[in-house]
């Protein structure tokens, strides 16, 4: 289905998820709302660190809300970590200086079953979300999000990022029941997590695989695709009017696989992705959203506008959500956010 440029329809980012495709591609950044904006600095100094302003459903609100006043964009991704469902699994988190988020215990060497439960800890979640659904412009669609599984695990089991998650590879081969009931435990807690934001307001939900490029082929079917296929098939009963946007960060080829075999409405593509393999390798009419290369960004330019140009060119005749191919870099200068957007949007 297409609509024609300034045709009046639905929310273009939300219809563009049910498989309309639009001449004008509505368009949001991953991680829109955070460093990058004087505003949002400006308010972090006030407020205090990440976990205090994830948990203050007040700022939270407004940081989601920044980047629509300041640039107008056709998506509000809520403004929150992907590590809240380990958390509210038990695990303390706290987040390092300049060096990223910790969690403790760490499952690798401590029992999953040793964790005590506080689902209390994501009800600021839904109240943010409840507060940006209020005050959203009528024409932008409102996205929640969680980390999949295999993500969620990498962190859990480790206790924080890593290179190339070998701690958790080594685990889930050697003790595959073990793993396996830890990707259990996040799933659940993932299924609950989104039907909430659901039910508060979120119109479509993004499932964030940012380290499923570590795994092996026959891994990435085990940890990645069913888990996520599980989660989509489960909100699909509990809310079939709701897109899911799966984004499994340097699947490579195994991105039309993940396409074909999760269920989800729309897939993203991280910038190492070719967008004209992409359009021909993935399903006919399925959804796709990226995948310009945040450092071409950050340098503008002719650099941005040739990369800008390919993408568009390649995703023109399927439905398609301009967006980065991972999230928004702290020195991404302003202008140039400005300049791509009145490239997407032909101005």
């Amino acid at each position: 289905m297409t609509l024609e440029s300034g045709q009046v329809g639905e929310k273009p980012l939300l219809a563009t998820l049910r498989g309309e495709r639009r001449d004008v591609p509505p368009v949001w950044l991953m991680r829109q709302a955070g460093r990058y904006l004087p505003e949002y600095r400006e308010l972090r100094a006030q407020k205090g660190g990440f976990l205090d302003l994830a948990t203050d459903s007040e700022t939270a609100c407004e940081i989601t809300l920044q980047p629509i006043r300041r640039f107008g964009m056709d998506g509000a991704i809520l403004f929150s970590d992907i590590l809240m469902v380990p958390w509210a699994m038990g695990q303390d988190l706290w987040f390092e200086t300049g060096e990223g988020p910790r969690l403790a215990p760490k499952l690798v060497d401590h029992a999953l079953h040793g964790l005590q439960a506080a689902p209390e800890r994501l009800e600021p979640v839904y109240e943010t979300v409840r507060r940006v659904a209020a005050q959203l412009p009528p024409q932008t669609t409102l996205l929640g999000f969680a980390g999949s599984p295999w993500t969620v695990a990498t962190y859990m089991v480790a206790g924080q990022g890593s290179r190339d998650q070998s701690e958790t590879r080594r685990l889930a081969y050697r003790d595959p029941q073990a793993f396996g009931a830890i990707i259990a435990a996040i799933e659940a807690v993932t299924i609950e997590y989104l039907s909430k934001q659901i039910e508060a307001g979120a119109e479509a939900v993004q499932l964030f695989d940012s380290w499923s490029g570590s795994l092996a082929p026959s891994e990435f079917e085990r940890w990645v695709i069913a888990p996520t296929a599980r989660i989509v098939a489960a909100i699909g009963r509990l809310h079939p009017d709701t897109p899911v946007i799966g984004f499994p960060k340097g699947a490579g080829a195994k991105l039309a696989a993940y396409a074909r075999e999760t269920g989800i409405a729309a897939v993203g593509v991280d910038e190492t992705i070719d967008p004209v393999w992409a359009n021909a390798a993935l399903p006919a009419g399925l959804p796709v959203q990226g995948n310009i290369d945040p450092l071409a960004l950050i340098t503008g330019g002719d650099a941005m506008t040739s990369a800008a140009a390919r993408i568009l060119a390649a995703f023109a005749d399927r439905p398609h959500i301009f967006n980065l191919g991972h999230g928004i870099l702290p020195d991404t200068p302003i202008a140039h956010v400005e300049q791509l957007l009145a490239l997407v949007r032909k101005r």
